[in-house]
Formats: C-alpha cells, sequence, structure tokens
C-alpha cells in the first residue's frame, strides 16, 4: 500500500504531464542566455535551424577545447621568473667568516702530525674526509692510547687565534673594529672568526666603494698543515654569508694568498621560490636550531639527528644538545655513519620531496674579486719598520681584504605563477562569453535544467519499476495447531 501510494504522489504532484514538459523545454530553449540556442529553436527554416545548430555546435567545441587546454595548462604548475634591480639610500652589511689555511700552531703538532688526521675526520662531518689505509693503523693506535683526548680543546686552544699580532688592521666604513667584533666558529678549517656574526649591530652601508679593510699577518713559522693530506696553500679563506647563517665553505669559500691584495666587490641577490608544486621549495619546515632555515643548516641537523640515533652522541662541529663524541666513536661509528648517510642519501637536498629542499626566501652575495700584489717598496719598508719584520716577511706573511658594495642596490629574483586561480577562472569566462555569449547566470541556468531533467528522469524509473512483492507477518503465515489439524484431515 505504502509504494502504490508513493507511485499515487509521485504521478500527480512531482510528474508534469507530457505538455507541461515539452512546454518547459521549448521556453528553455527560447530564453536561454547561451546564445544560439533560440535560433534553432524558433527558426522555421530547415536550412537556418541547419546553419545555427552547426555554428552552436562548432562554438561548443572551440569552448570545450580552450577550456581544457586552459585547465592542463594549469594543472602543470607552470611559473615565470622576474628580476627587479631595486635601489636604496643603505644596505645591510653581510656576515664574513675568516679562516687561516694552515689551521694549527706548529709548535703543539710538531710530535703529533696525527692530530691533522683526527681533525679530517672529525669536520668530515661536514665534509666528507677519506682515511688512506697507510693512515689507519697509526690512528687506530693513537686513539686507543688517548681516549680522553679533545680534538675541540686541543683545537680551541692550539688552532689559530685572532689578536692584536695577526690581526694587525680592521676598519669598517672608516670607523676602526676590533676583536670584539668576531665571533669564534668551528669550521672545517679549525678555528674561524665571524665579522657581523648574527647582525647584532646591524651595520649597515651607505656609500658604495667602502666597506671592510682587514690586514691579516697568517705567521706561516707560527702556524703549519700537513701538505701530505693536500693542504700546501698560505692565506686566508673567507665567505660571505647572510648574519643569521652559519659559514658553509665546503668549496664556496674565496682564497686570498700570502704577499696578496684582495678586492671583493659583493652584490646582494634574494631569490623567492614558490611553493610545490610551482616550484620546490617547502615553507612548513623549520629548523631547531638555527634562526632562519637555508639547506646547509637543514642538512647539519639531519646528519646530528642519524648520527645521535646511531651512535648515542653528537659530534661538537653539529647543531644540536647533545653528548660529546669521543674519539673513539667519532672514528668508529660516526665516520662509518656519515658514510652511509651519503651513500644512502638519507639527508639529501634540492627537491620538494628530499630531506632538505631550497628555502622558500635565499639571499646571497655574488662576488667579483680582483687581485693585486701587496706593498710596493714605500709600503713594504713602511710595515717593515712598524712591525719590525724584514720585507721578505712582509711579503710572505701579509694578507690585505678590502670588501666593499659594488652599488647601493639589490637584486630580487622571483619565481611567480604564470597562471594563478583567479586568471585561470578569467580565461575561462573569456572564452565562454566569446564563443557562446555564456556566463555565470547562463551557468545556473544549465545547472537548473540538468537538476530538473534528471528529477523527471529518476521520477521516471521510480514509476516504471516492477511492484515489490508484499511480506506479511511471519506470525500470521504459519498456520495454527487446529489449521495444521483440519489441513490433514482434509488431506
Amino acid at each position: 500500500g505504502i509504494l502504490e501510494k508513493m507511485r499515487l504522489c509521485l504521478t500527480e504532484k512531482l510528474l508534469p504531464h507530457l505538455e507541461d514538459r515539452r512546454k518547459y523545454h521549448q521556453e528553455f530553449a527560447s530564453s536561454t542566455s547561451f546564445h544560439g540556442v533560440h535560433n534553432i529553436v524558433q527558426t522555421r527554416s530547415k536550412s537556418r535551424k541547419v546553419l545555427w545548430l552547426l555554428v552552436v555546435t562548432g562554438c561548443l567545441t572551440v569552448v570545450i577545447w580552450q577550456i581544457c587546454s586552459r585547465f592542463i595548462y594549469y594543472f602543470s604548475w607552470p611559473t615565470t621568473t622576474t628580476v627587479v634591480v631595486q635601489y636604496v639610500e643603505n644596505v645591510k652589511f653581510p656576515a664574513v667568516t675568516f679562516c687561516n689555511l694552515n689551521r694549527f700552531q706548529a709548535h703543539a703538532v710538531s710530535n703529533l702530525k696525527i692530530i691533522f688526521l683526527i681533525w679530517n675526520i672529525v669536520s668530515g662531518a661536514q665534509r666528507k674526509f677519506y682515511v688512506e689505509e697507510k693512515y689507519s693503523q697509526e690512528l687506530s693506535d693513537f686513539l686507543l692510547g688517548n681516549q680522553n683526548f679533545s680534538i675541540k680543546e686541543f683545537t680551541r686552544k692550539n688552532g689559530f687565534y685572532l689578536n692584536s699580532s695577526t690581526l694587525l688592521e680592521c676598519d669598517f666604513f672608516g670607523k676602526p673594529c676590533n676583536l670584539q667584533d668576531f665571533e669564534h666558529v668551528f669550521t672545517e678549517y679549525g678555528n674561524c672568526f665571524t665579522f657581523n656574526h648574527n647582525d647584532i649591530s646591524a651595520r649597515r652601508v651607505s656609500l658604495s666603494g667602502r666597506g671592510l679593510h682587514l690586514l691579516f699577518d697568517v705567521q706561516q713559522e707560527q702556524f703549519t698543515d700537513e701538505p701530505a693530506l693536500g693542504y700546501t696553500d698560505a692565506g686566508i679563506t673567507f665567505v660571505i654569508h647572510p648574519p643569521k647563517e652559519q659559514p658553509h665553505f665546503d668549496g664556496l669559500g674565496l682564497l686570498t694568498p700570502v704577499g696578496m691584495h684582495a678586492q671583493v666587490a659583493i652584490r646582494q641577490l634574494k631569490s623567492i621560490i614558490q611553493e610545490y608544486p610551482w616550484g620546490e621549495c617547502n615553507p612548513d619546515i623549520k629548523l631547531q636550531y638555527h634562526k632562519t632555515y637555508s639547506t646547509a643548516g637543514c642538512l647539519q641537523e639531519c646528519k646530528a639527528r642519524y648520527i645521535q640515533d646511531w651512535c648515542g652522541c653528537l659530534p661538537f662541529i653539529l647543531p644540536g644538545n647533545g653528548t660529546e663524541c669521543d674519539l673513539l666513536r667519532f672514528y668508529n661509528c660516526v665516520y662509518p655513519a656519515v658514510h652511509d648517510i651519503e651513500i644512502k642519501g638519507l639527508c639529501t637536498v634540492g627537491t620538494h620531496n628530499s630531506t632538505c629542499p631550497v628555502p622558500c626566501e635565499e639571499t646571497d652575495y655574488p662576488t667579483t674579486v680582483t687581485y693585486s700584489s701587496f706593498g710596493g717598496d714605500k709600503t713594504t719598508e713602511y710595515f717593515s719598520q712598524n712591525l719590525k719584520k724584514s720585507p721578505e716577511y712582509i711579503r710572505k706573511n701579509l694578507v690585505c681584504i678590502d670588501i666593499k658594495y659594488h652599488d647601493l642596490s639589490y637584486k630580487i629574483t622571483q619565481q611567480q605563477k604564470a597562471l594563478t586561480i583567479s586568471e585561470l577562472i578569467a580565461d575561462v569566462g573569456g572564452q565562454l562569453g566569446l564563443f557562446c555569449g555564456a556566463s555565470m547566470i547562463t551557468i545556473i541556468e544549465l545547472l537548473e535544467y540538468i537538476f530538473t531533467n534528471f528529477c523527471w528522469m529518476c521520477i521516471f524509473l521510480l514509476l516504471k519499476a516492477p511492484e515489490m512483492p508484499q511480506w506479511n507477518n511471519p506470525s500470521q503465515n504459519q498456520p495454527t495447531h487446529k489449521e495444521k489439524k483440519m489441513g490433514i484431515q482434509e488431506c
């Protein structure tokens, strides 16, 4: 009974008569804002009907093709790159980290040549160093006999130092700077010193052609390195980096040999990368021990996590708060762990899916370096008298470095979306308007028309559905005891 009542309700109230449905279709075709359709319906000439039908069909085909191509282009995540040069009245000065290419004091390592090899293994947590077989046994014997030896304290005490005898001149924008303007850091070059660390003084330059002037005395007779391991140069290496980032050498350092004057002209380059899928950056990644994200800082923290998990200690040259690794664990665990990290690709750099993708914003300092011989005859004589050193000493030990901005501007390289969602909607709307005269109101009209016909189709299918068998209460279908008895007697 319920099914019949539903059929009656659908037939009388919800499903219009055939004439009403035909009239609805004709009125929609005549009044819709979709251009060209009413010409097909209202034109009496068959030739004109066919012509308008071809026109509407052709325009609709072109619209579908154009819209599909725009969506395909949008989901290819296209980007464009813009370069803008912005001139300013003053610009922030970067941080500069300096290291001596001769890392240790000669008197401290004269009888401990193995120190050079140990430091290379320790710094290998940042830059992989391979130990040759001829050094393995000698290194193992030293580690077993000196388990409490601290390479960190040894390097801090007996490595390169910065004082009035090694830093002869320091001048920033016409004002003298002193040792308090430098911060000690450990790198693969041992003791290094960073000027303008953490941007604490917010140093700015308001005139191009002037900047940081430094004069070093590398003191070759006091500092040395191991030429058998490939360190054969004498001079100062330095890297220019943002103040809030740690220095990262690994082939990026600039070298100034002794007896040379380096003129370094820098520019500031800001790069803005789009996040995935347009670009490769991931804005959700935050570093625990670095203020700003960088691939070098992320790579250091990634290595620190793996080494701490595998070895139960943390190399002092990597960021983190953990138990410092002793020499035996450096050699027996940290050294193989760094090898596995690189071989297995556990800490990767570059793409969005890598451990350390590119930063969304990055500041670099492209440099142009020119060199000249430091000290003519008069200059050599002047420094020789002031330092009470021979002219030969001046030519073999002094290094002069000038770092200045090329001009007061910075270049912004910005990666932008080639097609935004608003531009995509505008493109789709333009194609619809050009070929079909359609708008958002037209889309709503079509959706209403399709929904109405869909409802009528559902009602029609329900009315044509076969009648369901009616099942009575099972208790009513079961015969009583008396009926059973009568049935048996009847049989």
